[in-house]
């Protein structure tokens, strides 16, 4: 992994823990979490988070 992509993982990783504790507090939906998870996905493009998008690590509260 180069300093760029590990700099676009790390980053990618930080706004999405962000985003999953903003769910999980009932601050955004969980359509807003997955609409707000491909577009971190697109901008920041990471190798492993990409792997771990399809999986809900932490789920949102209904």
């Amino acid at each position: 992994m180069t300093k760029e992509q590990f700099q676009r993982e790390k980053m990618y990783q930080a706004t999405m823990g962000m985003v999953r504790r903003m769910c999980s507090e009932g601050l955004i939906s969980q359509a807003e979490y997955g609409q707000m998870e491909q577009i971190f996905l697109e901008k920041y493009k990471p190798l492993i988070g990409s792997v771990y998008a399809e999986i809900p690590l932490t789920p949102c509260p209904s």
